[in-house]
Formats: C-alpha cells, sequence, structure tokens
C-alpha cells in the first residue's frame, strides 16, 4: 500500500492538500481532527487500510469536542493541569498499515 493510497484518504477524510501531508503531520494538530471525527477517522481508516484499530486508545491521543473554554478555567481554579494528548502522525498510519493493526507498540516502534 503506497502512501498515495493513505494521503488520498485522509484528503478525501479531512479536506485537507494534499501539500500539507508529511510523515510528521499530526492528526489532531495539522489537521484538526478530534473528537467524534477523530474515532470516526480512525475506523474508517481501519476499514480502508484492513487495518486492526481495536487496541487504539483514541482518547489518549484526541482531544475531546467542545469548548475549551470553561474546562480551562476550571483547571485554573482547581489547580488541575490540562490532558495533554498524544500526537498520532502520518508515519504512525503508514506503520499501521504494514503491520496490519494500530496500538502502542506500532506508534512507538
Amino acid at each position: 500500500m503506497s502512501n498515495e493510497s493513505l494521503n488520498s484518504f485522509l484528503v478525501k477524510q479531512t479536506g485537507v492538500d494534499r501539500e500539507e501531508l508529511i510523515d510528521e503531520t499530526s492528526l489532531e494538530g495539522d489537521l484538526s481532527v478530534y473528537g467524534d471525527d477523530a474515532v470516526e477517522l480512525i475506523v474508517a481508516f481501519g476499514k480502508e487500510f484492513h487495518v486492526d484499530v481495536s487496541n487504539f486508545m483514541a482518547a489518549d491521543y484526541f482531544s475531546a469536542e467542545g469548548d475549551p473554554v470553561l474546562p480551562a478555567i476550571i483547571n485554573f481554579f482547581t489547580g488541575k493541569n490540562e490532558k495533554k494528548v498524544k500526537h498520532l502522525k502520518l508515519k504512525h498510519l503508514q506503520r499501521a498499515i504494514i503491520a496490519g493493526r494500530l496500538d502502542e507498540d506500532i506508534i512507538h516502534f
């Protein structure tokens, strides 16, 4: 499976320009994919490329949908830190296609 197939899939799913897609492109940080849209994209990715995504923990890699201001204010007054998400990049999806699965072992290979 070529990188071009993955790029075409991401262009179709996100509407991003193909020129923006490089190995280090982050799905959330660069393509603004988060929340339910991120989960839908990962499920569609699994189906399209025959990748097992059942062990992928989306909540670790994507922020929830909604207004970020109120939680930030609450965290400020309660002294809690905002949860930092990990970065899922195109290179991780490329590895997942080769391995047939998307999980922590593939991402941190």
